[in-house]
Order: C-alpha cells, then structure tokens, then sequence
C-alpha cells in the first residue's frame, strides 16, 4: 500500500484521511498493475515520472503549479559506475534541447554526493546511455555521462562550486553544461563539455534526484524550470577553449580554464603551480590552487618573449625549470625556429638555425633538445645542444616523423611516425638508433608523452581516415602501461590541434593536462 499511495502523491495529493480513500480507491485500482518507471500521470510540462534502477524507497513528485516548481523526493544507492538508482520526471523528445532550473536541496544533511540532476537519457533502463548537469549536496556540479549502454560513468568536474542555476544543452550530437549564480537565465556561462553522446531518436529529457544512501529519500526543489528547442542555428558557431585535467586513476575530469577563442598546449610546470599555453601567438602562464586544483581567478599573465610574438603550441620547460623553449614563427620568413629564454621572460635565444623547426622535447640532463624539422621536404627528427649548435639529424625514414620526446631516463627518445602507412608511436635510442614501433593498430596515434615516473605513456588518438593533426575532431586520450603495454581509453573529447601537441604531465605522474573545444552554435 505505501509503494501505491507514494505514486499517488507524485499526482499532487498531499495526504489522505480515513473519510477520503474510497474517492480515491480508483486511482489506486488504476495505478496497481503499472510498473514504477512508467506511470502515465504527467506532473507540470513533464509526461511523468518514476524511479529508474533498483530502490528500496520509491520517490515522488509534487508540482506547484503557482510557481512552477518540482518538488521531486529521491532514494537510490548512487547514479553512478554501470547503474543508475533515482527518481526521474520526464518527457519524450527529440532534436535540439535546452532544460534550465533553479536547484536547491531542501536539507543540508545526508551524504554530501545526494544529486539533484538535469539529464538527457536514452531510456529507462538502469544501465542507459545518459548525460547529465548534477548538483551535489557539496557544492561539487558536474557533466555527468554514460557514452555506452551498459559503460561506467565519466564526468567533468564544473570549477563552480554551488551554483543555483543550471542548464544542460544538446546541439545535434554533443551536449555541455551552463551555469550561473545569480538565477538569470542570461547570465549563465558555458562551464564545459561538448562531448557526443549517442542519443538516438527519441529520448527522455527531466529532473531527477539520489540520494546516495539506498536506506534513505531526499528532497530537492527545481523552480524557474525552462524546457525549449532552439530554432535553427544562425551564424558562425563561437568556438570555446577549455583547459582541462585528469586523474589517471580514476578518469575524473575538472575544468580548469574556459574562455572564448582558442588557446593551445599547456605544460603543467615542473613545480606543479601553473599551467603554461600559447594563445595569439603569445605564452600564458596560469596559476593553480593544488589543494583545489582550481585556477586563481582566471586571469593568465602573458611571458615576456621579446620580440617572439609569433610563438606556435610547440613549447615546453627546461628539465631545472629555469627555462623555456619556444617555436615562433615571427622572424625572417616567418617559418618555425626553436629560441629559449628565461622561464620568467626575458630576450629570445636562438638554437635552430635552419627552419621550420618545431622543439618538443628536452633530454633529463638539461644538455639536449628534440625537435622536427622540414628539410628538403622531409619532416624528420633532428637534436641539438641546449647551447645552441650543430643539429643532427636522427630519422631518414620517409614519411613524417613528428613528436620527440625523452623517457625521463633519457635512454630513449619517443615519437610518432606515418612510415607504415599511418601514425603508429615509435621510440629509438637517444642517439636515434635501434628504431622500432611501440605498438601497432588501426588508428592515428600522436604526441607520445612519458609520464615523470616513467610507468606511463599518454597519446592523442585520431579515427583511421583522419590526415594529420586538424583541429575539431572526435579524439581520445590513450593510456599505456610501459610495464605491460596494456592500453586504455583515458577520455573522449572533441579537440586535436592544440589538445596535447606537449608534455604536460604533473609532476607527481598522476594527473595531466589538455585542451578540449567547443563549437557552440548561435541561437
């Protein structure tokens, strides 16, 4: 009687007295036969609702149609790994959706991981491919996503913490989040995203809430909901660039940075502080809370490069963090050269002196650099002395060789190479000698990086019939034990150029960096 009576209340009766159950025998009677995630009362501009997953307590939802609000009472163990347990209010669409709302839980106690969420899901399945904006009872708000039926759950972590109000926003096969803190719908700001998730045709599109606790319900209060599909897009799509980090163990995402236009290639530096990346041809550097992991109010300082105003994402720092390597493409005729300067700013030094050269890495005793450089057609791996000097060429063989760089223990030098036929990860001898491929597959790999410790490679991963490193492509980030050469997906994002061109581990192996993008169409 009592799982009976909760879906009675999702109709909007508060409570039932003695006198009353007989005029409301027949909606019992009604209800009796039906399953708990597929009522047919709708609530507001929602269908219906029900509890998705396994629960011990079923939920509710109560509409206040004076203000438009949801009151949506949730149980379950978690929305989380491979299934999701929650209540869930929703409608069926399909196309282009944007869902908006005010959230707030009722209660601060409870576990601090309770959700109140947005989310866009292909079915009711537990298991079902979804992608949600979840607020946390912490403050923590984050993109929640299952890419595949049945996959574990990845996130990116918001750098707002506790904002009031939400969005969750499908363009054709991507979604991303906006948030804000002030409840005006204009003033919210994209906070991330823009990943392709697989929903096909019609799905379901609603308000739901966990309560982490299988043993408990909680309450959450979604107001001022907005439920729309944009028209047409108009225009040009605005691009956003997104700095972004990620633990090796578990996956878990965070935005770091995010601003409109594009910047590129950040290197975590040496003393785990700040990020450096190249933006209109200037280097930037962004300081980070290690306790938070987040920036410090978003305001990057630009390095003094002298009259490097021309500086590509082929950069990186010195292995005693007193310099910087640049490739700028600003003198003579305006092809790459490799110059260092001091890692503070200061005037340009140049190495190279043939061009275009391209520097992308630097051996462990500080004495040597890597970098590719075209000659006589040819894009081949050459070293030369941090001091400047002679360059020696390393590879012959024909076909683009592309991304050197040092294992920490400076025996080998990594890199990738089309010379099969398409971009495999190669490594040889410092000296260039003993060559051999790393691993071999069906897909473009690039930029091998070695994390600090040595334990791991990451790379960035095109589809097959993907030429080169463009900008604005579906990628991953690989992972590979070098103990066992086991590999796994580490993230999908929409990027390429610019995402991880260098080395940009944090110091201590366990987290790195890089830039996903955004193409946001006009409204």
């Amino acid at each position: 009687m009592s799982r009976l009576f909760s879906r009675v209340r999702g109709l909007g009766v508060r409570s039932v007295g003695a006198r009353g159950w007989a005029g409301y025998a027949f909606v019992l009677i009604a209800f009796a036969w039906m399953p708990a995630n597929a009522q047919s009362n709708s609530v507001g501009i929602f269908e219906s609702h029900g509890d998705v997953g396994t629960v011990l307590h079923p939920g509710s939802v109560d509409y206040d149609a004076a203000t438009r609000s949801y009151t949506i009472s949730g149980s379950g163990l978690n929305m989380w790994s491979v299934a999701d347990a929650f209540q869930f209010a929703w409608k069926k669409m399909s196309g282009d959706v944007t869902l908006t709302a005010d959230i707030r839980f009722l209660t601060k106690t409870g576990n601090e991981h309770k959700k109140a969420v947005l989310m866009l899901r292909q079915n009711l399945d537990e298991d079902s491919v979804y992608a949600d904006v979840a607020l946390h009872a912490s403050g923590l708000t984050s993109l929640q996503f299952r890419d595949e039926k049945g996959a574990i759950t990845y996130q990116i972590q918001s750098k707002l913490s506790a904002p009031s109000r939400l969005r969750i926003a499908k363009r054709g096969d991507y979604v991303y989040m906006s948030l804000g803190s002030d409840g005006a719908s204009d003033k919210l700001q994209i906070a991330g995203g823009w990943l392709r998730i697989p929903l096909q045709g019609t799905f379901y599109v609603g308000l739901g809430v966990c309560s982490h606790d299988k043993d408990v319900v909680e309450q959450a209060v979604f107001s001022n909901v907005e439920l729309t599909q944009p028209s047409a897009a108009a225009g040009q799509p605005t691009l956003y660039s997104t700095l972004e980090t990620i633990s090796t163990n578990p996956a878990d995402r965070s935005v770091a940075y995010i601003q409109q236009g594009r910047f590129e290639a950040p290197n975590w530096t040496r003393d785990g502080k700040a990020f450096l990346f190249n933006r209109d041809g200037r280097i930037e550097r962004l300081a980070v809370d290690i306790e938070r992991l987040a920036v410090d109010i978003d305001r990057p300082v630009m390095i003094d490069t002298g009259f490097a105003n021309r500086c590509n994402n082929d950069h990186g720092i010195s292995p005693d963090a007193t310099e910087l390597a640049i490739s700028d493409n600003s003198q003579a005729d305006h092809n790459s050269l490799v110059y260092i300067v001091p890692i503070g700013g200061g005037a340009p030094r140049r190495i190279t002196q043939k061009s275009p050269s391209y520097w992308h890495g630097w051996s462990p005793d500080g004495k040597t650099l890597a970098f590719v450089g075209q000659r006589d057609g040819e894009f081949d791996i050459y070293s030369i002395p941090a001091a400047g000097g002679e360059e020696t060429r390393l590879t012959t063989a024909k076909g683009l060789d592309d991304g050197p760089e040092y294992s920490p223990d400076g025996k080998y030098i990594y890199f990738n190479s089309e010379r099969t036929g398409h971009m495999q990860i190669w490594r040889m001898k410092a000296d260039g000698s003993e060559q051999e491929q790393v691993f071999s597959d069906d897909l473009n790999n690039w930029f091998p990086h070695i994390s600090p410790d040595g334990q791991w490679m990451v790379f960035l991963t095109y589809e097959a019939d993907v030429k080169g490193h463009p900008e604005s492509k579906d990628v991953m980030l690989r992972l590979m034990s070098l103990s066992d050469k086991k590999i796994t997906v580490l993230a999908k994002l929409f990027g390429g150029q610019g995402t991880i061109n260098v080395p940009s581990w944090s110091p201590d192996s366990k987290q790195l960096a890089f830039v996903s993008y955004m193409m946001v169409p006009g409204e």
